[in-house]
């Protein structure tokens, strides 16, 4: 079975493409949250266990943390194999390092981790922006050719690591993963524009994290400061009218959702 986490789509469309190559299950762990609270699941014999993700500020995804504290898997051995895959707009430092000592945590094991680069989506910054086009396209290209050859790697269960890490892979994840989880991993920064929301309240059912509700007459969403927030951008993302931002930082730079079919 394969456990993923995806806001803006593209680790979706990776957990769907790998488990239609590998005849696997792929389990939306945000479901899972909102709909399992036990997130036991029974392995049957020579079943193996996948994790897809989006790389956050070199780091893994604190939903993602969440559901691993909470995961209960019967008849898990040490000779399960067990791997993980990582979506990146550009690198993705030392995140399985981080991963598998989450995974030691609650008695799992990493055999294999993989990384494939995918179209940007985290515009939270001054010199961030969604790639072009071109560059998009080109991205998928590569990144369905590569999860061609990593299911394969799977279905063999081979081992080890196949990540694009960066140049310096350490401060990423380190200094710089520190950096933006305790300064850039908020909601106090969202705003929506009333003149362009129209109360659809998709913002709110895609928060992966219940952080928004829409209360009012208009029905344009509020932020409940819960705590929980990622900063994924999925409601920036999704909205149908581009009536949300995070600050000036994400004014003008436009939205991305990777679609399924695609």
């Amino acid at each position: 079975m394969i456990f993923y986490f995806s806001s803006t789509g593209n680790s979706k469309w990776a957990a769907q493409k790998l488990a239609a190559k590998t005849c696997d299950k792929a389990i939306s762990i945000v479901d899972v949250l909102h709909n399992d609270a036990s997130c036991e699941f029974t392995l049957k014999a020579g079943e193996k266990v996948g994790f897809v993700f989006p790389v956050h500020g070199w780091r893994v995804p604190s939903i993602v943390r969440e559901f691993i504290s909470h995961l209960k898997l019967v008849h898990y051995h040490e000779s399960t194999y067990t791997y993980a895959l990582c979506t990146c707009g550009d690198s993705a430092g030392e995140i399985m390092t981080l991963l598998a000592g989450h995974l030691r945590d609650v008695n799992l094991h990493l055999n294999a981790s993989y990384s494939i680069i995918m179209p940007e989506s985290y515009i939270g910054l001054p010199f961030m922006y969604l790639d072009k086009t071109l560059r998009e396209a080109e991205k998928i290209r590569n990144a369905t050719i590569r999860l061609d050859k990593f299911s394969e790697w799977i279905s063999e269960s081979r081992g080890g690591e196949h990540l694009d890490k960066g140049a310096f892979p350490g401060f990423y994840s380190g200094f710089l993963g520190g950096f933006f989880h305790n300064h850039l991993v908020t909601d106090k920064h969202f705003s929506v524009d009333r003149q362009k929301c129209i109360g659809c309240g998709k913002c709110a059912s895609l928060c992966p994290v219940g952080d928004i509700e829409c209360r009012d007459a208009d029905k344009t969403p509020v932020w409940l400061h819960n705590g929980r927030c990622m900063t994924c951008y999925a409601c920036l993302h999704h909205c149908p009218e581009n009536a949300i931002s995070w600050g000036w930082f994400t004014s003008g730079k436009g939205q991305y959702v990777r679609k399924e079919k695609n």
